[in-house]
C-alpha cells in the first residue's frame, strides 16, 4: 500500500465483530486517529477479502485523520473454508453474494463508526468487486462521498444472479463519487466507462478518472504485476482530495 503515504496522525488500531445483515457475525478491521475526527471511511475489500494488505490500508487511511472500518465480504462462508479458498473458488462464490447483505454490512459498518468514533459524515471506498459495491452503496443515501477503484460497471457474466443488481442501474442516484479506472482493464471496457460518463453528464459532483495505460488493480496492491506506483499515488491524491470537503461540512 506504499503509494498511499503515511499521514501525520498517530493511530489506534483494532477490530470488532459486527452483527451483519441477517445476523451473521462480520469481522471489521478498525483504525482511528488519536483524538476526535469528524469523518469516517468504510472500506469494501477486493475479492481476496480481509488480509494484512487491508490492515495496512486501514491504518494508513486513519493516519490521514479518518476513522476507518473494513469488513469481510465473505463473512457468511465458514472461516475455515474461507481461509482455504483460492481466487477461482472466490470467483465462483460471487454468485452466492447478495446485494442486500453486502450493502447492509456497508451501512452497518458506517453506523458503527458513527457510534464508536462519533463521526458525522461517512465516505465509502472499494477495490475491484469492492469498487462495484461502492458504486451501489453510493446510491443508498447512507454515504456522503464515495471512491470506487476499478469497480465493475456491469456485473460480469460469471457472477450474475438475481441477487446482484447492475451498478449502472443506480449510477445517476449516487452521492458525490469519484471513479478510478484503468484504460487497459478488461473488467471495465470503454463502452461501460462511456455509459458511466453519460450517467454523470449532468453531475458536476461526480468524476470519472481514467489512467490510459493502467490495467486492473493498479492502485491498492503493490505486489501485483499491474501496480503502477506513479498512477497509484496520483489516484490516492485525487481520492483524498475528493473527500476533503467532508471535514469542513461535518
Amino acid at each position: 500500500m506504499g503509494a498511499l503515504t503515511e499521514g501525520t496522525h498517530e493511530v489506534e488500531t483494532g477490530s470488532f465483530t459486527l452483527e451483519g445483515t441477517g445476523g451473521a457475525p462480520v469481522t471489521v478491521l478498525h483504525a482511528r486517529p488519536r483524538g476526535a475526527t469528524p469523518v469516517g471511511i468504510v472500506v469494501h475489500p477486493d475479492i481476496g477479502g480481509l488480509r494484512p494488505l487491508f490492515e495496512d490500508l486501514v491504518r494508513r487511511l486513519a493516519s490521514h485523520g479518518y476513522a476507518v472500518g473494513a469488513f469481510e465480504p465473505f463473512a457468511r462462508i465458514d472461516s475455515t473454508e474461507r481461509a482455504e479458498m483460492d481466487l477461482e473458488a472466490r470467483m465462483a462464490a460471487m454468485t452466492t453474494l447478495r446485494d442486500s447483505e453486502q450493502l447492509g454490512d456497508l451501512t452497518r459498518t458506517a453506523d458503527a463508526l458513527a457510534e464508536r468514533d462519533d463521526v458525522r459524515a461517512v465516505a465509502v471506498i472499494g477495490f475491484c468487486m469492492g469498487g462495484m459495491y461502492t458504486l451501489k452503496a453510493a446510491a443508498t443515501g447512507r454515504f456522503d462521498r464515495a471512491g470506487a477503484f476499478y469497480g465493475q460497471l456491469r456485473v460480469p457474466e460469471g457472477w450474475r444472479s438475481p441477487q446482484l443488481a447492475e451498478p449502472l442501474a443506480t449510477a445517476s442516484e449516487v452521492c458525490p463519487t469519484i471513479a478510478i479506472l484503468g484504460g487497459q482493464d478488461r473488467w471495465t471496457p470503454d463502452g461501460d466507462i462511456e455509459a458511466l460518463r453519460a450517467e454523470w453528464a449532468h453531475r458536476p459532483d461526480c468524476e470519472v478518472v481514467v489512467y490510459p495505460d493502467a490495467d486492473h488493480g493498479f492502485v491498492h496492491d503493490p505486489e501485483r504485476s499491474t501496480h503502477r506506483a506513479a498512477d497509484a499515488a496520483d489516484a490516492w491524491h485525487r481520492v483524498l482530495g475528493f473527500f476533503e470537503p467532508l471535514s469542513g461540512a461535518a
